[in-house]
């Protein structure tokens, strides 16, 4: 032990591994694991090792061998090309800079992979420290200045394992994803639109529906997801930073991470391996937590309601286009078993639950005030409807319809005290003052004028 924790090197002694006989432990299975902790105790550091979740997830994502076609690449870039066009008759919102992309699983991960690293990286991090914590505060007090030395490897291990979970999670839902926007999260680099054709023929394949019409439905969301999110620029870290917020704020069960260690078989390392994925170490939310998710829950809902009702007006020209909008509604609002993995192991579900009161409240702003007024409503975050706007879009109806007539929009007492705070009118006392100045003014009327305050 001392050898290990001390970094000393070298392998450990065979004699010493031999007395362990005694003690009903396997001295070749020891020398294993010992051996595996001293690599990564000698090399690791106490940051997440990513390279991992990189190389984990590549390896599912190109385990089948498969690679895109020219007919799949020739197909679906002219599904691109009319499906742009379309979008040009349903939204203001203009067109993206960069041709978007057809490409393989394997080129999925590396394009996401640093927003997959941001928003995991605080669930990480608390899981690491979980295992440093439990290991100082369990331990004999002989051994106490022993593990004190045990931090940093018990960081790298705890960081080890969940980058590899969490490379797994993301190679299989490299296998699911049909779009680069098909998570509901702003994945991709800025501006960019991609689509899986190695999964396209997948989501299709019960529909019993055209391909040309899938490709087209498929190409005008992935387009209509992508311009908003480039159009409107401060949306990219708005949704960022609140499910960061929210995975901050989860922290291990420690109950269960002891519970977990007592019976915790070595040999046995499928168990650790379980509970990460079911998200076992992870305590029930909080009420700031469920707070939280709601307001992620209607700020996707708000966003995917957007894109739901532009693709609907772009692909009413396909006779399927109902059946697909359907098809997909469904499968977002479900849910495929890697994006459940991912809730498990980060605690957070990324599904718009209120999708379709947004698509409605979506539809009911554009027939009051038209596409442009519509989308204007994405060129500043204040304008963005909230919550109580997707449970009643009648009050966003009729501002939006006072303000295209030219007229003010009622006062309210957030106006009043708004005013107030601009023109220095702080409090009783300075009102109080100036009533005083204005007294005096009138006192000191005459031939000379006011008297100078």
């Amino acid at each position: 032990m001392r050898q290990l924790f001390g970094g000393g090197g070298g392998a450990p002694d065979p004699e010493a591994l031999a007395r362990l006989s005694g003690m009903n432990i396997d001295p070749a299975m020891m020398q294993t694991i010992m051996s595996q902790l001293q690599g990564a105790f000698a090399a690791g550091s106490e940051g997440i090792p990513w390279e991992t979740t990189r190389r984990g997830a590549l390896h599912i994502a190109n385990q089948d061998g498969l690679s895109v076609t020219g007919g799949q690449r020739s197909d679906l870039d002219q599904a691109f090309s009319l499906a742009n066009l379309w979008l040009g008759e349903a939204t203001a919102v203009s067109d993206l800079a960069t041709t978007p992309k057809v490409i393989t699983r394997g080129a999925w991960v590396e394009s996401t992979l640093p927003v997959w690293q941001e928003l995991a990286e605080p669930v990480a991090s608390s899981i690491t420290d979980a295992l440093t914590r439990a290991l100082s505060e369990q331990a004999p007090e002989e051994m106490r200045a022993l593990v004190e030395g045990a931090g940093r490897l018990m960081r790298t291990v705890g960081g080890s394992l969940f980058a590899s979970q969490l490379g797994q999670v993301v190679g299989n839902l490299s296998k699911e994803v049909v779009s680069g926007g098909d998570v509901g999260i702003p994945l991709m680099p800025d501006g960019e639109a991609a689509i899986l054709p190695q999964n396209f023929a997948d989501f299709g394949r019960d529909l019993e529906i055209p391909d040309d019409q899938l490709a087209l439905y498929v190409a005008a969301r992935e387009l209509a997801h992508a311009r908003v999110f480039r159009h409107a620029r401060w949306l990219r870290l708005h949704v960022i930073s609140q499910v960061t917020e929210f995975a901050r704020a989860i922290h291990v069960d420690t109950d269960a991470l002891e519970d977990l260690a007592t019976r915790f078989d070595p040999s046995e390392p499928e168990e650790l391996r379980r509970a990460l994925e079911s998200g076992a170490l992870l305590p029930p939310r909080t009420e700031a937590q469920n707070a939280a998710l709601a307001r992620l829950e209607n700020l996707l809902a708000t966003i995917e309601g957007w894109v739901d009702v532009v693709t609907e007006d772009a692909t009413s020209r396909l006779p399927s286009a109902a059946r697909i909008a359907e098809a997909v509604r469904r499968r977002r609002a479900v849910g495929g078993p890697a994006e459940r993995a991912l809730g498990s192991l980060v605690g957070l579900e990324l599904r718009p639950r209120r999708m379709r009161e947004a698509a409605a409240m979506w539809r009911a702003v554009t027939d009051a005030v038209g596409i442009a007024g519509r989308d204007a409503l994405w060129d500043y975050p204040d304008l963005m409807p909230g919550a109580d706007d997707i449970d009643d879009p009648s009050a966003l109806v009729s501002r939006l319809q006072a303000r295209a007539r030219g007229e003010e929009p009622v006062r309210d007492e957030m106006d009043d005290a708004l005013e107030r705070l601009l023109s220095g009118e702080a409090g009783d006392g300075e009102a109080g003052d100036g009533d005083a100045v204005e007294a005096d003014d009138d006192d000191t009327d005459g031939p000379e004028g006011p008297r100078p305050v």
